[in-house]
Parts: C-alpha cells; structure tokens; sequence
C-alpha cells in the first residue's frame, strides 16, 4: 500500500476574530501556522513516506494553502523522491486553461514523479461568494472544466464551446511530460448520492476526504464500480483519507484523538456553515445539504462518530486500523493527517515519526486486495 500524508493549514484558534472581524492582533498568527506546517512537510519525504497532499482553500482560518497546486509546487521543489496529489482542485473556481497550465508546469517540474489530480466541486458560500463564482453553477462548471482537463491532456490543440467556458483553438504549453499518467489519475471527491452517478460517469476514479463513515464508502465503492461496470470499465480502487494518533500507549492516542480531531470538526462546521445556516442548502445541486435541525453535536457526540473511527492507538492497534479500512474500502492508497485542531507541532511530530518508524513498514508491505462486494459485482452485504 501507498502511504501519503497531508496538513490542514488551518489556524483554529483565529475562528472567533475571523467571525467577529476583528481587527486585534492573533493569539496565534498565521505565520506561525505556517512555519509549523512548513516543517512538518519538510519530513513527508526523508521519514519514508511515499507521497504529499495539499487541499485547496481561501479566506477563512480553515485551510490556509493559497491553493493546492502553489501549495504542491514548493514542496515539488523540495524533494526529490516522493509523488504529490492535489485533495482536491475544486474546478469551479478557475477558469480550466488556467488550471491545465498549472498542471502542466507541475508535471514538468516533478521529471517524471507521479501527480494525482484529486478533483471536486467545492462547497463553501464563504469562497464562493469572494470568488465571484454562484454555487448554483458549480455542478456545470465543474463539469465543463473536466471536459477542458481532458482535451488539453489528450490533445495538443483544442477548442471548446460550453454554457460556462468558450475559447478557439489553443494549446497547453510547456507540453504535458506525463499526459497519459495524469489522465489515468484523476480522482473524483464527492459526498452525495446524487452526484455518485455523474462522478462514475465520468470515467475518473474515486477520492475519499474523510466527510463520511468507512461505512458509507464501503458502498459509496461498491455503487461506483457497479456503475462502472454498465459502461463496461473495470473496478476502480479509491485513495482514502483518515486522521492518525500514533503513540507508545493507548491512552495517550486517544487523548490525543478525542481532544484534537473534534477541533477540526469544528472547523469544517464553520467553514462551510453546516449548521445554523440555510445558505448552502439552498444552492441548486446542494440541497442534500439542507439541515432539518440547526442544533450542532456535543463534544461527545463529535467524539464517538469522528474521532473514534479513525486510526488512533499504538503502531500495533494503528496497523490493524488501517487493515481494517483498507478491507472496508477496498483502498489502494491511504492519505495521512498527524496534524489537527490546535496539536502542538512536537506533538503531531511525535505521532509521525513513530508512524513512520514502526507503521510504515507495515503498511508498505500491506496487500491492497478488492473485495467482491467492492468490484460492482456483488452487492455490499449480500450472502
């Protein structure tokens, strides 16, 4: 298995100036947040993991990246060994030439590293609406966007005529190193039963960002490649993304896990307004968002649904874990976060580097098989 790690970049403490626009100084400042992070990533490569992730956020405390692909082309820069996935582009904030040069330049860059092009449709009013982009627009954009991704990989001049996007015949330059790679690895992000059909559609592969229970991905996976197969397209093995404690006793694990992974629960909660707003269910295309109650989940609650089902506990109990979740998912590659909520940076660093010493062996010598249930073929749960 594939062992990959990405940070949130989030400055949790800064939440009630942000809200408040207050113009005081921060309790921690986003140069701190930063450099923390900073160092982190500097030991993705040299601690022996295979891979580095960026998201893609802007104007909140919540995912201070600038964008993932600014964000993986510095860390392209710094390494020598590893692969760099983006979790996710959300497509319908650019306009798609812009992105496929991005791309490009990237793939030029990494000489012949692999990158994964985690995509998706974004789900924030809070960037949406500084972007100037209508959430309604997002399925469409989206969409056209990955059409544009597609010629421009496939084809060295190309045209477009779209609803959202029209250009005449243009070309990417430099050229794609790796165009066929590339194409090959994009992952499609979702969360909604209605867009699981459109996603198969398209032909791309499946990335998990942790915004649903093992669970629902284990049939989220089956569903998928069943759709898949009706085209007549083999399975597909999802990247999937869970949060790790990793320490020498149990007990420290879960402290670490039941403390901080709720304050990044929280953060998504305020990042994409999922309670006491009515905002986001009311965009076209987001209405599964809508909430039937405005109440938030106790600190318990966050606990045992969030924190509890993720990898947490002693290099022994976190091999199993992640065993456990690759036989649920099917997953062929696994994305790590050591860092969340306001964890001190020694203490994040400590979980990685015993993961690293003692787990990822382990997991690089683990075998990705796909279940049955998981190929389309069989449906989850049946005898």
């Amino acid at each position: 298995m594939k062992a990959g790690v990405f940070f949130n970049w989030q400055n949790t403490t800064d939440w009630g100036r942000y809200l408040a626009k207050d113009r005081s100084p921060q309790a921690v400042t986003d140069q701190q947040v930063y450099d923390e992070e900073l160092h982190l990533g500097d030991l993705v490569e040299p601690l022996g993991f295979d891979s580095y992730w960026a998201i893609d956020h802007y104007f909140t405390p919540y995912g201070m990246t600038g964008g993932a692909l600014q964000n993986l082309t510095r860390f392209a820069g710094k390494t020598s060994r590893i692969d760099v996935g983006t979790m996710v582009v959300v497509l319908p904030w650019y306009d798609p030439l812009l992105v496929a040069h991005q791309i490009s330049v990237l793939d030029n860059m990494l000489q012949g590293r692999q990158l994964t092009l985690g995509i998706g449709r974004g789900a924030s009013r809070r960037e949406f609406g500084p972007l100037g982009i209508p959430m309604g627009e997002a399925r469409g954009r989206f969409l056209e966007s990955l059409d544009v991704l597609k010629l421009a990989l496939t084809q060295e001049y190309f045209s477009y005529q779209g609803e959202f996007f029209q250009f005449d015949e243009t070309s990417i330059r430099p050229r794609f190193r790796n165009p066929e790679r590339i194409l090959d690895r994009i992952r499609i992000a979702f969360n909604s039963a209605d867009t699981l059909p459109i996603a198969a559609a398209t032909g791309s592969g499946i990335f998990m960002t942790g915004q649903k229970s093992f669970d629902s991905y284990q049939k989220d996976v089956s569903e998928f490649n069943r759709q898949r197969a009706e085209r007549g397209w083999g399975p597909v093995q999802p990247t999937v993304t869970v949060k790790v404690a990793c320490f020498d006793t149990e007990a420290e694990a879960w402290d670490v896990a039941s403390r901080y992974i709720p304050e990044g629960i929280r953060n998504s909660y305020r990042h994409y307004e999922i309670f006491g707003s009515a905002t986001m269910g009311n965009a076209k295309g987001y209405e599964q968002y809508a909430m039937p109650s405005s109440k938030e989940p106790t600190d318990k609650e966050i606990v045992e649904k969030e924190a509890r089902p993720q990898v947490w506990g002693t290099p022994d109990q976190v091999v199993e874990k992640i065993r456990q979740i690759q036989q649920k998912t099917g997953a062929d590659e696994i994305v790590f976060s050591f860092k969340y909520g306001t964890m001190p940076v020694d203490v994040a660093e400590r979980s990685m580097r015993l993961f690293a010493a003692e787990v990822l062996p382990r997991v690089h010598a683990m075998e990705t098989p796909l279940d049955p249930c998981l190929s389309g073929a069989v449906a989850v749960g049946a005898p």
